[in-house]
């Protein structure tokens, strides 16, 4: 498939045939005099400019990317979105009140923008989204071919996911879908997970292993989910500047990560490749 964004070359070395993803579909943007907001649960150390991901992809050979929009920032979109009008290989997410108007958000799409955020892991009580402000919005998403871009633990996914399934919206589920580790793949969450790719319009970041109980949990997770879903409903993302983790993380750690998560190289290539271009860039 031909993305619809202009073709890039990427950097010396990184040739057609090396076995590195062609998008990365899940990392964040931001610089240090951005305003953080209230409650934003950490205080990145460094700025982490659209200059020098775009200086990473291209070191790494990575042609396209999706920029997540960074709770630390709330509703503050304005870099990512300045970041998609300089360059046709990016795309990004947005934090939006659920009043936001559907003018605006024809604007946004115009820029590159391919859905809401909902970051909630950090969030006591999230928002109801059978409200009628949140049906509203859902409803907005769905028409505008956007999707919701969802990260919260595994044990409280599944209200959120009959919601957004129910308002013809596509759903992203960041980070394996973080299931219990109590309970890894038996934890209700992931298989609600599960049960909502089969339905068809539900797709799963295998991102930020870092984050996950083990390595070996990663590798768990990542198995169930390509026995159900196929690599054609998964999509891989770095999840740089690698936010609390940014002295011990780098960008090659993130890729190799796939390897040993999807040892296949063709469901590698779908997943780093195929399925994001059809998503994001088609």
């Amino acid at each position: 498939m031909t993305p619809s964004v202009a073709p890039h070359s990427p950097t010396a070395g990184a040739g057609p045939m090396r076995d590195v993803p062609l998008v990365d579909c899940h990392a964040h943007s931001y610089t240090l005099d951005m305003p953080l907001d209230a409650t934003a649960w950490h205080k990145p150390p460094h700025d982490a400019s659209v200059e020098q991901y775009i200086a990473t992809l291209d070191e790494h050979g990575v042609q396209y990317a999706v920029l997540a929009a960074a709770s630390l920032y709330g509703d503050y979109n304005d870099y990512q979105i300045r970041a998609c009008r300089r360059y046709a290989r990016l795309r990004t997410t947005v934090i939006l009140p659920p009043t936001t108007d559907l003018y605006t958000m024809e604007r946004m799409k115009a820029d590159g923008v391919v859905g809401i955020r909902f970051q909630w892991r950090n969030v006591a009580n999230p928002p109801d989204l059978t409200s009628p402000e949140y049906r509203r919005l859902l409803r907005r998403v769905a028409d505008l071919d956007w999707h919701v871009h969802l990260h919260d633990d595994g044990m409280r996914l599944p209200p959120a996911i009959a919601a957004i399934e129910a308002s013809g919206a596509k759903l992203v589920i960041d980070h394996f879908g973080r299931p219990d580790p109590a309970l890894g793949i038996c934890c209700a969450g992931f298989q609600a997970i599960l049960r909502s790719v089969e339905r068809g319009r539900t797709w799963v970041k295998l991102s930020a292993g870092f984050r996950l109980p083990s390595e070996q949990a990663a590798i768990e997770y990542a198995a169930e989910l390509l026995k159900f879903a196929g690599p054609e409903r998964l999509l891989w993302g770095s999840d740089w500047p690698f936010a609390a983790f940014e002295s011990s993380m780098r960008y090659q750690q993130a890729i190799d990560g796939l390897a040993r998560w999807v040892p296949d190289p063709a469901a590698r290539r779908i997943i780093g490749g195929e399925t994001p271009l059809k998503l994001y860039f088609s």
